[in-house]
């Protein structure tokens, strides 16, 4: 090994596949948004997502016009596909937060490759999340109510409300991900702008980078503003589903009032964010033939990320079973028997199939590096932690205190069709994305590649000095 290069730089996966210079990296991500050819299969995944999005503008018009009785909800079941939608899209939101800011500031190189996908699936995540508290207000257009603007009234919002806390969490995570988002593009916006063969482009980019021309006081004045909202963003992982959890952990039902709710939700957030990192990120990969830039590397710590938050997951389903026994309350033990041989048996087993029992196969090595069977694993996981919203929400407020007002809650058309639409809006705004904004930074590959090459070249080194000694 050569003394020149430290032990650290050595990686047996590079962050960067071998063979690649400068002008390479730049030519292979700036290719995608400057390309005019249309990709087919692009194109009929953005006209199918496109319908699902009609059907979503059809879902919230017949709700406005009928009020929130087309959904499934009823007494006592007032919460319903909204609530467990709207943490569902939340924690699909943070994992983009988790790789781009805590993985930035604990200098995580592998970070480079999969943040920007990630934090615009964040936004994108958010939006869908943000509708369905507005929806579920039922009168939407007063949701101005929410917000301590002054007026003549002087009604202020009611601070002890977890509607209140949800806007606040929501609006701030979203508005500082939007931030921490665009400052990162900006350098790439000017070299799309200086590769753009055509005017239109040239403006557009051009507008969007903001006059950047890489002067030294422009790195400077980025970088400063990269890394504290990096540190803005840090505590948002942790504060906003904590946040959503409180909507449950401060009531009284049974299954809710329980002090494991904030680390297990925030587990489960990050838990199901990476799965869907990976449900999008495994065929954008295969389709734009990027192996060489998102490596195994980072597909094999994006697994080990999951198991380790599963297994946070798996603790809260065994403090939920162990809390429903210590407690000593009749209410509580029922919950834990509605659970695992009730009426909610069946979702409560799909949820320890898909959360407990198929994440066990992240332990080997060759299942994280198995491209479909990682596929498989994080739909599952997605439908899981879907499942597990299902059963905190729906199945503790269908079995309360008093067994005369129990009641069974059964989702309409309208349900389903609204998260359907939110599906497709998410895959629709991503297929934009992926294919007008480069999805993987360009300076922040260029600037890994010395790395990456005398990494490559200490290990080619080391595999000669081992072929010689034997």
């Amino acid at each position: 090994m050569s003394a020149n290069i430290p032990p650290s730089v050595i990686r047996r996966d590079p962050v960067i596949g071998p063979g690649h210079t400068a002008g390479s990296v730049i030519d292979k991500i700036s290719s995608i948004v400057l390309s005019r050819d249309i990709q087919r299969g692009w194109f009929l995944l953005l006209a199918l997502s496109g319908m699902g999005v009609m059907l979503l503008g059809v879902s919230v018009g017949w709700l406005l016009t009928r009020g929130v009785g087309v959904w499934g909800i009823n007494e006592p079941v007032a919460w319903g596909f909204d609530i467990i939608n709207f943490v569902w899209w939340i924690g699909i939101g943070h994992a983009g937060t988790l790789i781009s800011a805590i993985l930035l500031l604990l200098h995580q190189e592998w970070r480079t490759s999969i943040n920007r996908f990630s934090e615009a699936m964040t936004l994108f995540a958010v939006m869908c999340a943000g509708m369905f508290p507005l929806l579920h207000l039922g009168r939407p257009w007063l949701a101005f109510w929410l917000f301590p603007l002054p007026n003549t009234m002087s009604m202020w919002p009611q601070f002890r409300s977890p509607l209140m806390w949800d806007v606040f969490a929501v609006s701030t995570y979203g508005t500082v991900s939007a931030l921490f988002w665009y400052v990162g593009l900006i350098p790439d916006f000017a070299t799309l702008r200086d590769k753009a063969q055509n005017k239109i482009g040239r403006v557009i980019f051009g507008m969007a980078a903001m006059g950047w021309r890489g002067a030294t006081q422009h790195w400077a004045r980025y970088e400063v503003a990269y890394l504290l909202l990096a540190g803005l963003a840090t505590p948002l992982v942790v504060s906003v589903h904590t946040v959503v959890s409180f909507d449950f952990a401060v009531s009284v039902i049974p299954g809710w009032h329980t002090t494991v709710m904030p680390p297990y939700f925030v587990a489960g957030a990050v838990y199901s964010g990476f799965a869907m990192v990976l449900t999008l990120m495994l065929p954008v990969r295969a389709a734009y033939r990027l192996q060489d830039l998102i490596t195994m590397r980072h597909i094999d710590n994006m697994g080990k990320i999951m198991l380790v938050t599963g297994m946070i997951v798996v603790y809260g389903y065994a403090m939920e079973l162990f809390f429903g026994w210590y407690a000593g309350s009749t209410a509580e033990g029922f919950m834990v028997h509605n659970r695992l041989f009730g009426s909610a048996a069946g979702a409560y087993k799909g949820l320890l199939f898909c959360n407990l029992l198929t994440p066990q196969l992240l332990w080997f090595k060759k299942v994280r590096r198995s491209l479909w069977l990682l596929f498989v694993i994080s739909i599952i996981v997605n439908i899981g932690m879907w499942l597990e919203r299902y059963v905190i929400v729906v199945t503790c407020l269908e079995r309360d205190y008093l067994p005369s007002s129990w009641g069974d809650f059964h989702p309409t058309i309208w349900d389903w069709s609204l998260f359907i639409g939110t599906i497709s809006f998410f895959l629709f705004m991503m297929l934009l994305f992926i294919r007008f904004i480069p999805m993987i930074p360009i300076f922040e590959m260029r600037s890994l590649l010395p790395k990456s090459q005398a990494g490559a070249k200490a290990a080619a080194a080391d595999q000669s000095t081992d072929a010689s000694k034997h």
